[in-house]
């Protein structure tokens, strides 16, 4: 990874959820995503992760539409959910 402190906190927030499959399905995207983003993505991850994890999920999945603050290349990149790996 980086020695970035903050790409850092953002990591460890991202995979420590409080549930297994938000773990996964968050810090997948942010391990498949994250090097790339500039500044004010990161801002906008960091917010994201501000969110409970069942909203997070859903917004993911399509259940429910995220907030319009949050609408935009992020979410349509976590919509795609092509970053999670399932070993079978």
């Amino acid at each position: 990874m980086t020695n970035d402190p903050h790409l850092k906190r953002l990591q460890w927030r991202a995979h420590h959820r409080g549930t297994r499959e938000a773990d996964l399905l968050v810090g997948a995207f942010f391990d498949a995503h994250g090097s790339g983003w500039s500044e004010d993505d990161r801002a906008k991850f960091a917010e994201l992760l501000d969110e409970q994890d069942v909203d997070i999920i859903a917004w993911a999945t399509g259940t429910s539409p995220p907030p319009d603050r949050f609408e935009g290349p992020m979410i349509e990149a976590l919509k795609r959910l092509d970053y999670i790996r399932i070993s079978r």
